[in-house]
């Protein structure tokens, strides 16, 4: 007699939209148990009519539980997890078995899980498990978003390669989609979600989702019932997330969301206790859909209660500062309207992590364990008195500091920059502080800075902090085509902020190229048929590594030949420049550390061969430019350099060169009187037969005749500026206040303000044709020959706003001759889009006014030109920051005769 005992678990349905193969991939798991009694003729004396009872178990010792079927999991694993082992004792039919298939049906890995009865000797019993895994995800497609949106959607669910697909996966997934859809206003989404058989693979199933957002419920209005002290439209201004539908609303729309909703409920009341009404209350609130209209209607019913007044406010348990000291944080005085927020902003202001209330004053100094509580002690009539308890708990200490997520930067050029030191006294300001010094660094994703807290202990008065760091990338590259001046011109540009000089002889650092050390190394070329750019450069930011000193050096090499359109280059007219700098920049401890002190010495070399364009009255000659800068900046703006939120940075620099005039002894008043610097005939002139009429070296006067003395002759203008201009002399100093501040949310404004001004030490030398400020456009200053400064105005054309010769007895009349006065003012509203590693955007709108002058007589701070827009921002780590101004111009340009218009700016590489 052979017994046989079959015990099988199944799926049933999970979805209704599957196919045949998901019917049975997806089946709910059953048991059924079947027992059927052989009789072999060997066994005479067992009568055919004799069978074991199917509901009667009997018990037998496991001898042995083979894995049948196509598995990729390892034999002995599988009866592992089934809980079985050999030598147990065992009931068939009974309960090891149901939870032998429990707990392997719990894995969520195997489709089908099946004992068989294979023999039994004595009493000792057999079994085969049979399994068939459940299927592998081969791939996934979504249908009914955008395609930006899938690749979130499948990191958010884990939809990877070889996924186990299995009725929780495809549950988890449907609903994590829906719920999102909903959080933003999609509240008729539906996802439908099938698989079908990879024909191509073995058990791997493909995914297709579809998704059906429908609509997106608005909220039709917003009501309110019981108010009296505001209106509905004050409130309604309180609920900073849910809005009432408005065409006119831009940067917020109507949507509903439950958690925010409840929120905005929390505002409402906030808003109330601002005005002192301490007691105001929603009694209830109703939220009705209209499905028709795909709608939501609001009604929120108000009681306001009675307005109250602060009464007396005492301080408890404070001993390290006065009730005076503390009194000053505060801000709040008896008598004054009751405002609850504003008392719990006093005594900690959760929305600024460096605010000056009184949390911050203890914490700042080590009371890290303290706690401050305002406590309501006696209410009479409107009056409410306040008792401020304060635990000022133990001095805490930094113990441990440590930095995690730097994969790339080296340690020690993120622990130089922390200001939180292990032993000294904690402080929140340093923690805020080093939060902003590594988001400055340029090499981490400033929103994804996270000290994390660790072994905070009381007893022992010490706390360890731990840096948690996103990489993110600091090399750029800039490549560039386009046609302008009459050819084409193209650049390429590589940027390596987070260089390595000390590893450039190590080639296992060359990843491709060795990084970490915070070293920044640039290379730019530009060019076209007329003219090349060259141009290297380099910078430590902690020269010699003990001390935050930065090292700047450049080298650049420009040279232009002579072109006008429609025509070939004349190579044999050209203008080079060669540029050399160097720079140290020391950061300071007084005032305080925010201050640089930054002193550099540059060199031009200008060469004009053969040069007549306009551009200067001599076309043959060299002109040097030795000069030295310094110039102190104080920056605390934070935390993300790309999208700074709040702080200010202000400048002041002088650019100065030699006063050659005070010590060459040359007269320049006089100059053009001597007889080395007067007009000559340059070659001899002939008439017809050839006689020589005008010989070579003869005087001519203004008119361009002959005359026969030195004294009658004319000074020759291009060797007068030659001499003028062999060593330039000038000075120049500017300034620049940049303040950034949270309007609402999100929302930053950005105000700024520039000034500069260039002048010289001698008035008969004059001011100097080169390094003049030209204003107007984009401000980006590509190929320039003078030394030119460009200051961006938007609105107008490049340059467009800069003073010109006006004498028309000048040969270069009409022609821009650059300032030496300009001023500039300007007001943008920012708002962040995405501020991701890797893309942050941001939409901007601006106000911007200015104006430059060819010197004080003309000076007015008050007519400028005027212009108004919008743009937006775009900066990847590997091309720098990109992006797009469309700005109107409010005035004429000079040589127009009404406002300017549209002018449109793209902008690479540089902020305004």
């Amino acid at each position: 007699m052979r017994l046989s005992l079959v015990i099988k678990k199944e799926n049933a349905d999970l979805e209704k939209p599957v196919n045949k193969l998901n019917n049975i991939l997806v089946l709910q798991k059953r048991i059924q148990i079947v027992l059927t009694l052989f009789i072999l003729g060997s066994f005479s004396q067992i009568k055919a009519q004799e069978r074991i009872p199917f509901d009667q178990g009997k018990k037998y010792i496991l001898a042995k539980v083979s894995v049948v079927g196509k598995i990729s999991f390892n034999e002995q694993t599988v009866v592992t997890f089934s809980g079985l082992q050999k030598g147990q004792e065992i009931t068939v039919p009974g309960e090891e078995i149901s939870g032998a298939i429990k707990k392997l049906g719990k894995l969520g890995l195997f489709d089908e899980i099946t004992f068989y009865v294979n023999k039994v000797e004595n009493d000792s019993i057999y079994l085969d498990l049979n399994i068939v895994e459940l299927p592998k995800l081969n791939e996934v497609k979504f249908v009914g978003i955008k395609k930006s949106k899938v690749e979130g959607l499948i990191k958010d669910n884990n939809l990877t390669k070889s996924k186990i697909v299995n009725e929780n996966l495809i549950t988890t997934t449907k609903n994590y989609i829906e719920n999102k859809y909903k959080k933003e206003g999609f509240y008729r989404t539906k996802v439908t979600i099938t698989t079908t058989p990879d024909t191509t693979a073995g058990n791997n199933v493909n995914m297709l989702v579809r998704v059906d957002k429908g609509d997106k419920v608005k909220i039709s209005s917003i009501d309110f019932i019981g108010n009296k002290q505001f209106t509905d439209s004050k409130l309604r201004s309180a609920m900073k997330d849910t809005k009432q539908r408005n065409v006119l609303r831009v940067l917020k729309a109507s949507k509903f969301i439950p958690e925010k909703y409840k929120t905005d409920l929390e505002k409402v009341i906030a808003t109330y206790k601002e005005k002192g009404y301490r007691d105001a209350r929603i009694i209830y609130d109703s939220v009705t859909y209209n499905k028709e209209k795909n709608m939501l209607a609001i009604k929120i019913n108000l009681e306001e209660g009675n307005k109250y007044y602060f009464g007396n406010i005492k301080f408890l348990g404070n001993t390290v500062y006065s009730d005076q000291q503390l009194n000053r944080y505060l801000g709040i005085k008896k008598g004054e309207t009751y405002n609850g927020v504003l008392l719990e902003k006093r005594i900690a202001d959760k929305t600024k992590p460096d605010g000056e209330d009184i949390t911050n004053l203890y914490q700042n100094n080590g009371y890290l364990f303290s706690n401050i509580n305002a406590v309501e002690v006696k209410t009479a009539n409107d009056t409410i008195d306040f008792e401020i308890r304060i635990t000022e708990g133990p001095i805490a200490y930094f113990n441990k500091i440590s930095v995690v997520g730097n994969d790339k930067t080296n340690d020690r050029v993120i622990y130089r920059e922390l200001r939180t030191k292990p032993g000294e006294k904690y402080s929140k300001e340093l923690l805020v502080r080093t939060i902003r010094e590594i988001g400055q660094l340029g090499f981490f994703d400033p929103e994804a800075i996270d000290p994390k807290f660790k072994n905070v202990d009381a007893a022992s008065g010490t706390v360890d902090i731990e840096y948690n760091l996103v990489e993110k990338g600091s090399s750029q590259v800039e490549l560039q085509g386009g046609y302008g001046g009459g050819g084409f011109i193209g650049t390429l540009g590589l940027s390596f902020n987070n260089f390595s000089a000390r590893n450039m002889f190590n080639k296992e650092a060359y990843k491709p190229l060795p990084m970490g050390d915070g070293q920044k190394v640039s290379l730019r070329l530009q060019g076209s048929t007329y003219f090349q750019t060259y141009s290297v450069s380099f910078s430590e930011p902690w020269f010699g590594g003990k001390k935050p000193v930065q090292f700047s050096s450049s080298i650049s090499y420009s040279k232009q030949f002579n072109y006008s359109y429609g025509r070939n280059v004349d190579k044999s007219q050209s203008f080079n420049i060669l540029t050399l700098q160097l720079g140290l920049a020391k950061r300071l401890s007084v005032p305080d550390d925010y201050f640089v002190l930054s002193q550099s010495i540059s060199y031009q070399h200008y060469d004009l061969n053969n040069y007549f364009t306009g551009l200067f009255t001599f076309g043959n000659g060299t002109s040097r430019n030795l000069a030295y800068t310094i110039g102190l900046t104080r920056s605390n703006k934070g935390v993300n350099p790309i999208f700074p939120t709040y702080g200010s940075e202000f400048s002041v620099s002088a650019k100065i060169t030699p006063p050659y005039s005070l010590f060459n002894g040359i007269d320049y008043s006089s100059l053009g009187e001597k007889e080395e610097y007067k007009r000559k005939t340059t070659a001899d002139q002939t008439d017809a037969t050839g006689q020589v009429t005008i010989p070579k070296n003869s005087y001519l006067d203004s008119a361009g005749n002959v005359v026969s003395t030195p004294e009658e002759a004319a000074a020759d203008p291009a060797k007068v500026d030659q001499e003028k201009y062999n060593w330039l002399e000038y000075y120049k100093i500017k300034f620049k206040a940049d303040w950034y501040n949270k309007v609402y949310g999100k929302l930053v404004l950005r105000t700024l303000t520039e000034f500069g001004f260039m002048g010289a030490y001698n008035a008969d030398r004059g001011v100097v044709p080169f390094e003049r400020f030209y204003l107007g456009g984009d401000g980006m200053a590509n190929y320039s020959m003078d030394g030119r400064e460009t200051v961006g105005l938007r609105g107008y054309e490049n340059n467009s706003l800069t003073p010109i010769i006006t004498d028309k007895t000048d040969s270069r009349y009409g022609q821009q001759v650059g300032a030496t006065i300009y001023n500039k003012f300007s007001m943008e509203l920012r708002y962040p889009i995405t501020l991701k590693p890797s893309a942050s955007i941001y939409a901007l709108t601006f106000l911007e006014a200015g104006a430059s002058y060819d010197g004080f007589k003309n000076y007015n701070p008050f007519d400028l030109y005027r212009s108004a827009g919008f743009g937006l921002r775009v900066f990847m780590p590997a091309f720098g920051l990109l992006g797009i101004d469309f700005g109107y111009g409010f005035d004429a340009q000079p040589g127009e005769t009404k406002a300017h218009g549209q002018e449109i700016h793209f902008i690479i590489g540089q902020q305004f």
